[in-house]
Formats: structure tokens, sequence, C-alpha cells
């Protein structure tokens, strides 16, 4: 196995701590262990775990209430997992050999093609369309299937644009998938953070090939749990389960209970109201501010997750312009360069509104700045 950096990660890794203002994350501002047991009902003193190792595929009553979220499925279908970092992961371990043919969704998730090539799968881009509301080519993802590609992996809803697949892509995918025989991978880690309107349908049950990944930490505000998930058939459960056996073991025992907590239905629908309401308020703020630059930017805003994928006009290099934003204003962004898309941004609005609205203003500056240095001299 070959080694690629993520470049993305490294980026946020490294600096995320370390920076006043962050405007890299994905996912809304994460909750409080008092926080989530004040939304249950449960009184922070009864909460006593004893911390040893808890069961290695996610407790029962964990994958019950998983399983639950996907029709038809049941905790046979369900490996609870150290993040979804680790779904994506070991899914991929389990699928990909060298050569492997893969139709991957660009702009997508980094970890996705990083790992594929680190697998030595061979990849077939099929590229979301910003005039097309970034809905995917679905002529380019069936050059591929044609050209052998066996799997199609996806992100929805889509990181970094936001956007949502509508009924038409997602029909078209799952038809091209039946007509050619491949496996669907659906990395659906932001349902539940849609901005408006229901909750993404998950791709899960709408092909006889289809395996789902999914975290707490992106819709649910919960990253510091590290819990995350695949769902797929149980006998390939069985066989990823065991691939555990050599990265995490299991997931933590505080927090497969914490996740229980999040997960139980009526605690469930609390916690992802604040994450819309979060997000409601957000990208208010965010859009009035950037509707206000409109000659600076052009920009859709997102259909779910924390993050709006914005084209700027400046001349600047994108990762350029994220390291002066770094290094002169104390704030991080992710810089499009990381998808392979300069003269692009990923700006995450799920911090708290007050910080937002100063590192926006910080921004500005900046990009006053660069503008007014990269005017000829009189």
């Amino acid at each position: 196995m070959k080694y690629h950096p993520f470049a993305m990660e490294r980026w946020q890794s490294t600096y995320e701590h370390r920076v006043r203002f962050n405007l890299s994350e994905s996912g809304v501002h994460p909750l409080s262990v008092t926080e989530l047991l004040s939304l249950a009902d449960l009184d922070p003193d009864t909460l006593d775990v004893r911390l040893g190792y808890g069961q290695s595929n996610g407790s029962d009553d964990l994958r019950k209430l998983i399983a639950d979220l996907y029709t038809g499925a049941t905790e046979a279908s369900v490996l609870v997992t150290t993040g979804g970092a680790e779904a994506n992961f070991t899914a991929f371990w389990e699928l990909m050999e060298p050569g492997t043919s893969v139709a991957v969704m660009l702009p997508n998730y980094m970890q996705i093609p990083g790992l594929l090539e680190s697998f030595g799968a061979h990849i077939h881009p099929f590229h979301l369309v910003e005039e097309n509301g970034w809905q995917p080519n679905l002529n380019e993802l069936e050059k591929g299937l044609r050209d052998g590609a066996r799997f199609i992996l996806i992100t929805n809803p889509n990181n970094p644009t936001g956007a949502v697949l509508d009924d038409t892509s997602v029909s078209g995918i799952v038809e091209l998938a039946d007509r050619h025989g491949a496996w669907i991978l659906a990395d659906e880690v932001y349902r539940g953070a849609e901005l408006s309107g229901p909750e993404t349908p998950s791709f899960w049950g709408l092909h006889d090939r289809v395996l789902v990944t999914n975290s707490l930490s992106k819709a649910y505000g919960l990253p510091g749990l590290r819990i995350g998930w695949v769902v797929g058939p149980a006998e390939m459960m069985e066989t990823l389960w065991g691939r555990t056996d050599y990265t995490s073991i299991t997931p933590a025992s505080l927090s497969d209970v914490l996740a229980r907590v999040a997960l139980e239905p009526a605690t469930r629908l609390k916690v992802l109201a604040r994450t819309r309401e979060i997000l409601t308020n957000n990208i208010a703020l965010l859009s009035s501010w950037m509707d206000a630059q409109k000659d600076r930017f052009r920009y859709r805003p997102p259909d779910a997750g924390a993050i709006c994928y914005t084209r700027y006009h400046t001349s600047i290099n994108s990762a350029e312009f994220a390291e002066i934003l770094r290094t002169e204003m104390d704030l991080l962004v992710v810089p499009g360069d990381h998808f392979g898309m300069d003269h692009y941004l990923r700006l995450g609005f799920g911090l708290p509104a007050t910080e937002l609205e100063e590192a926006l203003e910080r921004m500005a500056t900046t990009f006053d700045t660069v503008e007014e240095r990269a005017r000829p001299a009189n």
C-alpha cells in the first residue's frame, strides 16, 4: 500500500487548534457532554461508565439504534467504527485491490480519492457541474462504468459543495449501477444537516449492492466521540469487523454510551434541531456578507452541511490566500487547491455567530489588502 498525503486533513490537523477563527470545520459547533445529557433529560451524575474495552463492533443497543435509521437494516447490517474515516478505510481495504476500477464523484472529501490511490485503484472521475446546481455529469459516470468501473463512490450531501443529489441524479446513478452490476459506496456523513426540508434519503435500499458510511461528527456536532458506522450486507459486515482487529480494535466504551444517548429517537430529533438552528442562523449572516461583496464572489447556498463552496475573482492562488489568512489574520479556511480547484474556498459556518461575523470581517480586510497589493503602482 502506497501512502498518499491527505493535504486537507494535514492542513486542518496542524492548524485548527492554533488559530482563533476556524472556518475550516464543516460541522456545527460541537456539543459538550453536559449539553448532550441535558437534551436527553439525563443527570450528568448518573453517567458512570467503566472504562474497559467495549463490544468491538459496537454494542448491540447502538447497532440497533443505527439500524433503525435505515429501512430493512438489522444490527447485523451495522459495523460501528472509530469515526467515519475508519468506516471508509475499512470498506476500501476490503473492496479495493491494485487495478480495481472505480468511478468517483468529484469534487469530494479527499480521503476518498487519496485512499483509492493508496490501494492502487484506477479512478474514473465524474464531475459535479456547478452550472447545474452541483449535480453530477451522468454521461461521465456511464463512460467510467463502460470502461470497467466496478464501484461508484459518492458523498451525499456533498463535501465541499454542500449540494444534495436531486431525484433525477439519484435515480440515474442507481439505474446505471443496476445496468452495469456496480456497487454504490455512499458517504452520507452530512445527512441530517440539511438547512431546510426533509432529511436526505439514504442510498441504502435503493440497490442490492450498497455500502453506506456515516458518523456523529458533522450533522450531530459530536466529532470528539469518534463514532462512525458502515451499513451493508450482514456477511460483509462480519468481514469488515475482522479488519478492525488490525486498526482500532473497538470504539471507545464511553463514546458508545454517549452515542446511544444521542441516537435515542427523541434526543436525536433535538440534536438535529439544534444543528438546523445553527445552520439557518449562520447561513443568513454568511449570505448577507457575501451578497454585499457580489463582485468578489460567486456561490450557491448549500443544501446541507456547515460549508459554503465559493469561487472568488481575485487573482491570488487559493492556497496562498489561505496561508495569508492563517498567518496574518489567525483564521483558517480550506483552499480550493485541496480539491484540485484553484480560486475556490470552502468556508465553514458552523461556529458561534459572533466568531463567524468577526472572521468574515477579517477575510474581507484580507481581500482588500491582497487586491491593493496587486494593483500596479502609479
